[in-house]
């Protein structure tokens, strides 16, 4: 009786030994092998090889221990059925964290590659969330083979239920499918400057599965669905080309040359490029003499190319400074307003 009590307390031991063990090799190998293994994929030109590794090394001390508790349960001689649940437990988390990590891969890969496959699949929360789902699903699938249960009877259940589904979320999946819209269409992508018909400007941020986050330059917020954004009417200001024109209205007075007047702004406006960040060089910056005769002005209208919707502002403040003082240099006045009142008296004489 002793020996037998002797015999079994050393199984759990030794169980327990393997489990320390394994767990022993998984941090080894994560702190040790994976650190090197970094190292050395910092130094290739590869970039999947660091994608992989970030995927694996937090996996390594559980899957360790996955293995240290399968050659456990071996050691301990528990029963078969106990066995074959612990197998097919193991199995599963084996499963679904093989999943994981391949989604992970894969979200990161197709981050990796953007700049390749944009023109195919912008990338998104969305076009990642696709990703995570299809890969998920197959490996579901994978884990009901795995545990011998028929996929069938459930195919056909989601069938039917699909319906009802469909019918209960109609604004989500109406959404959801304006969404896919939007992002293979590629009339709106991340990073582009929109203004939406109801006013709200900003930048996309991202296109999810139900709204389309943009960010204002105020730094606010504005979330709008998806089903909305593709009804609406939409300035896209980098839709054709990121460069916006800028126009500076100027007024100066009637004593004023046009044609100095021009030749001064045109001049000044070329000075200031590669001074004034954000004014692009590429497009000639021209002078027009309108809206023309004003009631006490000569009114010039100054257009030029900025970087982007968002250099309008510094720029325009800029320049306008330069302008100003440029003009005090040249003699050029900048007129105050001025009316003409004529009264008649009552003898008919005006005053």
């Amino acid at each position: 009786m002793d020996f037998l009590r002797e015999l079994l307390a050393r199984r759990w031991i030794e169980g327990l030994l393997v489990i320390l063990l394994s767990w022993f090799i998984g941090l080894f190998a994560r702190r040790v092998i994976f650190n090197r293994l970094a190292k050395f994929a910092r130094r290739t030109r590869w970039r999947g090889d660091e994608v992989i590794i970030q995927a694996v090394r937090p996996w390594i001390i559980p899957w360790a221990i996955m293995v240290g508790l399968y050659l456990a349960l071996r050691a301990w001689g528990l029963s078969q059925a106990f066995l074959d649940f612990a197998d097919k437990l193991l199995l599963a988390l084996a499963i679904l964290s093989v999943t994981l990590v391949i989604a992970k891969i894969s979200v990161n890969a197709f981050k990796l590659s953007a700049e390749k496959i944009e023109k195919a699949m912008p990338v998104t929360s969305l076009t990642q969330n696709m990703i995570r789902i299809v890969i998920l699903c197959i490996g579901v699938l994978i884990l009901f083979n795995g545990l011998g249960i028929s996929i069938t009877p459930i195919i056909t259940a989601l069938g039917i239920g699909g319906l009802a589904v469909a019918l209960a979320l109609q604004d989500t999946l109406s959404n959801l499918f304006a969404g896919l819209h939007i992002t293979l269409a590629k009339q709106v992508k991340v990073g582009d400057y929109i203004k939406l018909e109801s006013g709200e400007e900003g930048y996309v941020t991202d296109i999810g599965w139900r709204n389309v986050t943009i960010k204002m330059l105020s730094n606010n917020i504005v979330i709008v669905p998806n089903s909305k954004l593709a009804q609406s009417i939409i300035i896209n200001y980098h839709f054709a080309d990121q460069k916006v024109r800028l126009s500076i209205p100027v007024g100066v007075s009637y004593e004023s040359d046009p044609e100095v007047v021009e030749k001064v702004l045109v001049d000044e406006t070329k000075k200031a490029v590669g001074e004034v960040k954000g004014l692009v060089g590429e497009e000639e910056p021209y002078v027009i003499f309108m809206p023309g005769f004003g009631d006490f002005s000569l009114d010039f209208t100054l257009f030029c190319y900025v970087r982007d919707f968002a250099d309008l502002y510094p720029v325009q403040h800029q320049l306008r400074k330069r302008i100003f003082k440029r003009f005090k240099q040249e003699g050029i006045e900048i007129p105050f307003p001025i009316r003409i009142i004529r009264m008649e008296g009552q003898e008919g004489t005006s005053r």
